[in-house]
């Protein structure tokens, strides 16, 4: 089997060369999802360390700033309805 191989009208395809190119890149790929996997692995790692850290649970902070704009919200409204006067 020859390495070169002409297409149609002349194109000529090096099978080795292109073998080889397909290769490589299938291993680039291997390589980057494997590099990918890592990265996600240690920034997940730092990231619960991070959490286990802090002094209050993330849950409990989002609650109060709930609670927070809840009556930050309230108190606009009744700021409101008391310029403009209560339409109910």
């Amino acid at each position: 089997m020859a390495t070169n191989q002409t297409i149609s009208n002349g194109f000529q395809v090096n099978r080795s060369l292109l073998v080889g190119g397909v290769a490589l890149a299938g291993i680039g790929s291997v390589l980057g999802a494997a590099g990918a996997a890592l990265v996600c692995t240690a920034l997940f790692s730092a990231g619960r360390s991070w959490v286990r850290g802090l002094e209050t649970a993330p849950a409990v902070l989002a609650q109060r700033a709930l609670r927070e704009a809840k009556v930050a919200s309230a108190a606009g409204w009744e700021a409101w309805r008391a310029e403009h006067g209560s339409a109910n």
